[in-house]
């Protein structure tokens, strides 16, 4: 992928992971979408990073979907990548029946929202003959965490879905890849995980994974070092050791 060049929407961009992703390659020189589902933080980015352009898209509503296409592609019809990194992570008790609406939330977010956004735009990359799919899984999609199952679900099927997708898109010039964060200091489960000291510095994370992107090729998955053991963990003979570790947070449901 050619940072330097491309147009790129990044769908769930206003903060966290997405928002540093969005300012390290408008620096670079890519014309930048963020899209989000609340105004005010989408005109909040667009005062502050003038260079960034926003759209209203909801991952979760297959209206809102095909709107902030029909925008995006109308002021940008050269866009060249799309990265999905809308998702919500919620901790769940399984042992009570009021986990579900979590669930389905995080199902209809993470999974079906990622579904909504790459068939939105896969007709316009495979017109073109050429364009970037970056989904976004987990090292959780490989080694789960207990303590969001769902989450960890989600992730796990994206990552098979990827698997499916750039096979079928094989020899249409359009690559897909995966992006597989490790545990990064963000606040997708509160301030404990962006103070979290085993955490990976958010921008520490942006500066490596961009650089992993614009390689040539682009690679079938974006890992940065922090999440190697993690995305190898039954191949290294390490998964057994390694969720056992994950479940000690479980004692947060009172176990």
């Amino acid at each position: 992928m050619d940072i330097n060049h491309s147009t790129v929407l990044i769908a769930g961009g206003t903060s966290g992971l997405g928002l540093g992703i969005a300012q390290k390659l408008a620096a670079a020189g890519s014309t930048v979408i963020v899209g989000g589902r609340r105004a005010d933080l989408l005109a909040a980015i667009a005062a502050q990073n003038p260079g960034i352009g926003t759209v209203e898209i909801d991952v979760t509503d297959d209206a809102s979907v095909a709107a902030a296409r029909d925008t995006v592609l109308g002021q940008y019809p050269d866009l060249s990548a799309v990265i999905t990194m809308s998702g919500i992570m919620i901790a769940e008790d399984l042992r009570k029946a009021d986990h579900f609406e979590a669930t389905r939330r995080t199902v209809e977010t993470n999974l079906l929202g990622t579904i909504r956004v790459v068939d939105a735009f896969t007709p316009h990359f495979l017109q073109r003959g050429a364009g970037t799919i970056v989904t976004v899984t987990s090292g959780i999609a490989f080694v789960p965490f207990p303590l969001t199952p769902a989450y960890g679900a989600t992730k796990a099927g994206i990552h098979s879905y990827t698997e499916s997708l750039r096979e079928q898109l094989a020899g249409t010039g359009v690559e897909v890849t995966e992006l597989i964060p490790p545990l990064v200091a963000t606040t997708l489960m509160g301030e404990s995980q962006q103070n979290d000291p085993n955490a990976m510095p958010l921008q520490d994370f942006v500066d490596e994974s961009v650089g992993l992107l614009s390689q040539q090729p682009t690679p079938r998955e974006i890992t940065v070092q922090r999440v190697e053991a993690q995305r190898h963990a039954v191949v290294n003979g390490i998964y057994d050791q390694m969720l056992s570790r994950f479940s000690g947070a479980l004692a947060a449901l009172g176990r």
